[in-house]
């Protein structure tokens, strides 16, 4: 266990962000899954700009890597309109 008053600190913050970013990354990873199954392409291009939006604030936040995201988002568009 650590001794100093800063790396105790230290440690509880990093614990605090850890289960933060795992919350948003599990939520995101959530939406993406429900997306794929669409088969409405009514519904899937509603869907699609809430996750968009997610993806890029997981970025924004260094959760997952700006390409990741690019990647993502950009797969997610073509699977939508070959519905």
């Amino acid at each position: 266990m650590a001794n100093h008053k800063s790396s105790i600190k230290r440690i509880r913050q990093s614990e605090k962000r850890r289960l933060h970013n795992k919350y948003y990354a599990r939520t995101t990873r959530n939406a993406i899954k429900k997306l794929r199954e669409l088969t409405d392409k009514a519904e899937a291009l509603e869907m699609l700009p809430k996750v968009a939006s997610m993806l890029d604030k997981l970025a924004k936040i260094n959760v997952i890597h700006k390409n990741k995201a690019s990647n993502l988002k950009s797969s997610l568009t073509l699977k939508v309109n070959s519905l």
